[in-house]
Formats: C-alpha cells, structure tokens, sequence
C-alpha cells in the first residue's frame, strides 16, 4: 500500500537529488506545486507532487530546459512530458531488473 505523504527527503532520494534542490523546484514552480505542511512546517508531497517533479527533473536535467522552459513546457502538453517520464521510469526499472538477472548469473 502507497503512503498518502512523503517527505521532501524520501522525494528527493526518489528523484536521485538532493532535498534543497527539491524545496528549490517546490518554490519555482509553486503553480504546479502544493505540497501539504504538517504542524511542524515540513513540506508532505502527494503522488501527483512527486509525478509534476519528475516531469521538472526530467525536462530541466534529462532535456537541459530552463526553469523558464521547464515552466513553459508544463504550461503546455503536459501528457507528452508525462509518457516521457514514464517511459523512462519503465525503463530504469528494466535495466535494474537485467542487472539483478546478470549477478546471479555470474555468481
């Protein structure tokens, strides 16, 4: 089962960055975002947060966009973005999974 929140750090080591990176994006891209704050102010993303910030990720480190670029990209067609990611996610997961099969194979 899916946890509802996750922490701006569990974020972070899902998109392979660091946290203030992420709280960077959160604030420049606050039309996207909205991350809920519990009582101690700690930013809580949702699954559809952490979707918007791999499609930044992908558009501002895998495409070399801007911030502007980025945020004009999303203003757009954000499907085509969003079948990049996930093919993209697809595909990471195939290649650690080859990986697993090649280590037992050479064991």
């Amino acid at each position: 089962m899916e946890k509802l929140y996750y922490s701006i750090s569990e974020v972070a080591e899902m998109l392979g960055e660091n946290a203030s990176l992420v709280r960077f994006w959160s604030n420049s891209f606050s039309k996207y975002l909205k991350p809920y704050r519990n009582a101690k102010g700690n930013r809580m993303y949702k699954q559809e947060d952490i979707a918007v910030l791999k499609q930044i990720h992908f558009l501002v480190k895998e495409k070399g966009l801007t911030l502007e670029g980025a945020s004009m990209a999303l203003a757009g067609d954000r499907s085509k973005v969003d079948r990049k990611v996930r093919a993209l996610d697809s595909l990471k997961e195939i290649r650690a999974q080859l990986l697993e099969v090649r280590e037992v194979i050479c064991r």
